[in-house]
């Protein structure tokens, strides 16, 4: 129950923060905090590496094709023409792919 509480705070938190200055200092505070606990280091990883795909800054195709169900969706809602792209043709899912297919529209790029 009190990793749950973690893993909301660090959601709340996070989408919140992801797109300020103070995300890495934040980030580096979480990742002292939530070590040993191998789904909050992974939850925090992916929060680094949506905002990296949300912001334009460097990132891995197979670092989002390794990502969770939650992260591929989250960032198939998104507008980023290069990780819808990706998603499309390599989502996990079903829904992932349909979901990145319909933002690649909104984009123009579909």
């Amino acid at each position: 129950m009190a990793q749950a509480a973690v893993v909301r705070h660090l959601d709340r938190r996070a989408a919140r923060l992801w797109c300020e200055p103070v995300w890495e200092e934040w980030a580096g505070a979480m990742a002292r905090v939530v070590t040993g606990r191998p789904f909050l280091v992974r939850r925090l990883a992916e929060w680094s590496l949506f905002r990296a795909v949300a912001l334009r800054l460097p990132w891995h195709r197979d670092d989002l094709l390794a990502a969770s169900d939650w992260l591929q969706l989250k960032t198939a809602a998104g507008s980023s023409p290069e990780a819808l792209q990706v998603l499309a043709g390599s989502g996990r899912t079903k829904r992932i792919r349909n979901a990145a297919r319909a933002g690649l529209g909104r984009c123009g790029k579909g």
